[in-house]
């Protein structure tokens, strides 16, 4: 059984070479076969770029989603699950507001009230993009996974079993075999020929249900930038009244401290009982260089040295946000290893990822970073 089937495949591979090569003719069908087969395969094109499309949609940012599948994928090898979830630009610009609003003081700042609101404001519409993806995930991506590995992929077996039993078929005719097995390669032809035709039909006839999930689509966009209006327009009256508040508020008047406000003792300067000023003694030792000495420069050094870090080979200019830029011999700090080829570090009080490639490492992370 096996050498029989081992045969055919050989019988089928030699009918596909004397096509291609020496001119022979194979059996050909209709235009609408033919149709239907380019529709058939656009459409795998077009599910496969609208998945890859409408993730990155959802989540443009490139390095965020690398660390995500790095992060996911350490995940699955220690068998811990982590959160895993999407930064939105929304909620870390609101992070910030909130943080440095707080910090500025509530009670006596105007502009640190208003930078909360708007914090706020920001963390609502970060939860309703959330919202938003999970609705496109669940509604749209979901439905066009289960089409490209179910109905998808059963269309393309049956097509590339009828292109097998076509040329088993006409390896037969060709070689003149016995009529009962032309009667019978004719008769499996006939039969994926029907499978093929019926399932690339059902796939393309299907418009109802693929325009369905464009509406739900349109529809969750619809309604994340509706609530985002909403939000926003709370906001921009919140914002109106701060800075009214702010306007009709009194201005504080503002007088600068002296030296005697503050009621120093020794050294020679401030004022005399009659109100002129002291002379500095000769004898008072002259104030401290602000250099930094020796000693501590040597016992700075070796925390620094401690640190890891890394040394740039060469000068990297980002491609997309999130990146960290850097020049030629710049030592960076580094901060967590997002993959085997991506660092996230800290230069120049920015932070952002850097490719492995373009860095010497000097002090390495610790084990588990």
């Amino acid at each position: 059984m096996a050498f029989a089937g081992l045969k055919k495949q050989i019988n089928k591979a030699n009918q596909y070479m004397t096509e291609k090569m020496g001119g022979a003719e194979g059996t050909k069908l209709d235009m609408d076969f033919m149709e239907m087969e380019r529709k058939t395969d656009v459409t795998v094109e077009l599910v496969e770029e609208l998945q890859l499309k409408t993730k990155e949609f959802l989540q443009p940012n490139p390095t965020a989603r690398a660390k995500m599948a790095a992060v996911k994928g350490i995940s699955k090898l220690s068998g811990q699950a982590k959160s895993n979830t999407y930064p939105q630009p929304e909620g870390l610009l609101a992070e910030c507001m909130l943080t440095y609003g707080k910090k500025l003081g509530e009670d006596n700042s105007v502009f640190a009230q208003a930078l909360v609101e708007f914090g706020e404001a920001l963390k609502q519409m970060a939860d309703v993009k959330y919202s938003l993806d999970d609705n496109i995930k669940q509604n749209f991506l979901e439905p066009l996974h289960h089409m490209q590995t179910k109905d998808l992929k059963e269309v393309m077996h049956h097509r590339k079993k009828l292109q097998g039993r076509r040329l088993d078929f006409d390896c037969k005719r060709r070689r003149q075999a016995k009529d009962d097995e032309i009667r019978g390669a004719e008769d499996k032809f006939g039969e994926s020929l029907q499978l093929a035709q019926v399932g690339m039909f059902n796939l393309l006839e299907n418009d109802t249900e693929h325009v369905s999930q464009l509406v739900t689509f349109a529809e969750a966009l619809y309604d994340f930038h509706s609530q985002c209006a909403d939000v926003l327009r709370g906001l921009q009256e919140t914002l109106q009244e701060k800075r009214s508040e702010a306007e009709s508020r009194p201005r504080n008047e503002f007088v600068p401290k002296t030296l005697l406000d503050l009621n120093l003792d020794g050294g020679g300067g401030g004022l005399n009982e009659d109100g002129t000023p002291s002379h500095i003694s000769s004898s008072a030792s002259p104030l401290p260089s602000p250099m930094r000495s020796p000693a501590k420069s040597m016992a700075v050094t070796p925390q620094r040295q401690q640190q890891p870090c890394c040394q740039a080979l060469y000068d990297f200019e980002p491609e997309n946000p999130g990146e960290l830029a850097f020049k030629e011999n710049d030592i960076i700090t580094l901060l967590n290893r997002v993959d085997d080829n991506w660092f996230e570090g800290a230069v120049n009080g920015r932070t952002g990822y850097f490719p492995q490639s373009y860095v010497q490492v000097q002090v390495p992370l610790p084990n588990g970073n």
